[in-house]
């Protein structure tokens, strides 16, 4: 009787997988197209130098969880508490729409990995899926940082990369001085960012680190050394690139700089960074007092791995699975079905048509062009830059505005990134609401900020504007561009700021009047070329 009976469970059994990959695939497909925004947003990340590691993430996400998966042998009957794995799926869903309604494609691409783990929740129940966790978060690692924490990490990571790279070169009695963001060799000089391309491959060390922790026997402060140690070692490789190049520049001239340059950028950073990794790794194991070799110490067999990913046939289809299958295609539905917005043309004249003369404050001279690579990195649809003088002044007034058509792909910098960039010291910054002094009748927050250049001293206005908010902070900047995105569709923003010098003779309240009696002067100018509504 069992003999006659077994045939009959097999198919049984077969007919169910076959409704549990149904019920999957339609899940998959739906997310496919409900999170194609945020897989846009990675496709376009993953041509930049700094992400270019990005496709690679998934594939050794899915090496970790199949090692992983050999740990949990197939028994569909283990598969219980399926449901926070649908809460999961619900949240990622949550936050995907957020990031569609925003326009914001990196919001999107962060649910997506949401979503991945409530599906492996799903598939597995909580009791076995939440042990996949690992795989899950490495896929951080494929994803662009958000602009402002970009800026400001990878700003002062370059400059504390500089500033060891110009110590090492003076231990060698190359002379050389650190000016802000340009190290002058003499013979030439070298900007932060051509200096500091080496730091690009922090970001695909970082994720070789985790793969390394992850896959790692020793102790748990062993994995987490090892983890940390990705910033440190990019940081100093550089450094020690920066310091090569100027030596190279000092004995042999700049010719022989691009052969260099070429050769070093490459992987061969990569590469040494590694080899550091694994040094530091066999450090750590010599030290142990139970010792064993770095080849015991990492666990990277590979044997069974295509037989766990054929597992996948064994989803069921669980009430959890179904429902994670129908919200799928309500999510799907829901975004074709939704209209558009945030349409037709802003109407604002563009800079080249702002006037010469605001009250008494005249144009000096023809609007300033800025160079083309800095146009490139400040990515603004239109900007102004001029200076403006008025009788009596003994100094000009600087004027910069940008504006930006949309945000949502980068948008502004915060002058607290460039002016350090530029060799420019922040001495002094405050943030404050100057909404009485300009007599407007909506909230005016400002940056008030001095800045200086060995003995040349600067008092500096600026905010961000959008719509009809002044915002001092770039954090909230962001925060209202998400909240427009959302409710309205518009993405637009500008940044205006002021500058002038402070005379030796002169104390800082004088310099600050002639920024106030500008920023006054503007204000009723400013909305034909930066729409408040």
């Amino acid at each position: 009787m069992s003999f006659i009976q077994r045939p009959a469970l097999a198919g049984g059994f077969a007919s169910i997988a076959t409704w549990g990959m149904f019920w999957f695939l339609v899940a998959v497909i739906g997310a496919g197209i409900f999170f194609a925004n945020g897989i846009d947003a990675l496709l376009e990340a993953w041509q930049l130098p700094e992400y270019s590691h990005g496709p690679l993430i998934p594939v050794l996400s899915a090496f970790l969880f199949l090692k992983q998966l050999k740990d949990y042998p197939i028994n569909p009957d283990v598969a219980r508490n399926r449901w926070p794995g649908v809460i999961l799926v619900v949240i990622s869903i949550l936050m995907g729409a957020l990031g569609i309604l925003a326009n914001i494609g990196d919001i999107v691409a962060y649910a997506l990995i949401l979503w991945v783990g409530g599906v492996l929740l799903v598939s597995w129940g909580w009791d076995t899926g939440k042990h996949f966790w690992p795989g899950v978060v490495h896929l951080v690692y494929m994803l662009p940082l958000p602009g402002v924490i970009y800026y400001k990490i990878t700003t002062a990571l370059q400059m504390v990369s500089s500033e060891l790279g110009v110590w090492f070169l003076q231990l060698a009695s190359v002379p050389v001085f650190l000016d802000g963001n340009i190290i002058d060799l003499g013979i030439l000089k070298l900007h932060v960012a051509e200096a500091c391309s080496g730091l690009r491959y922090m970001f695909p060390i970082m994720s070789f680190s985790y793969i390394f922790a992850t896959l790692y026997r020793g102790p748990v402060w062993h994995k987490v050394t090892l983890l940390l140690a990705a910033v440190p070692i990019a940081i100093f490789m550089n450094s020690v690139r920066i310091a090569v190049a100027g030596i190279i520049v000092q004995h042999y001239g700049v010719g022989w700089l691009d052969g260099f340059s070429h050769f070093f950028e490459g992987w061969v950073i990569f590469l040494i960074c590694i080899v550091i990794l694994f040094g530091l790794a066999w450090v750590l194991l010599f030290l142990q007092p139970k010792r064993m070799s770095l080849v015991e110490a990492l666990d990277l067999d590979t044997d069974g791995l295509g037989q766990q990913a054929m597992r996948v046939q064994y989803v069921r289809p669980s009430v959890a699975m179904i429902t994670t299958a129908v919200v799928m295609l309500m999510a799907v539905t829901a975004v074709q079905l939704m209209p558009e917005r945030g349409g037709g043309t802003l109407v604002r004249d563009r800079f080249e048509q702002f006037p010469r003369q605001i009250g008494e404050w005249r144009q000096i001279g023809l609007r300033e062009t800025l160079e083309p690579a800095v146009v490139s990195t400040l990515g603004a649809d239109d900007y102004h830059q001029v200076n403006l003088s008025k009788p009596g002044e003994a100094l000009p007034v600087g004027l910069f505005m940008a504006w930006y058509d949309d945000q949502s792909k980068g948008g502004v910098h915060s002058p607290e990134i460039c002016l350090p960039g530029a060799g420019w010291e922040i001495a002094w910054l405050e943030r404050t609401d100057i909404t009485q002094v300009v007599g407007t009748d909506t909230e005016f927050n400002i940056n008030r900020a001095i800045i200086q250049k060995g003995e040349t001293r600067m008092m500096v206005y600026y905010w961000f504007q959008q719509r009809d908010r002044r915002i001092a902070s770039d954090v909230m900047a962001k925060y209202w561009l998400m909240m427009d995105g959302i409710t309205t569709g518009r993405t637009d923003g500008a940044i205006v700021r002021l500058t002038t010098l402070i005379d030796r003779e002169e104390g800082d309240e004088v310099a600050e009047a002639r920024l106030r009696d500008v920023l006054i002067s503007v204000q009723d100018t400013l909305p034909r070329f930066i729409p408040t509504n």
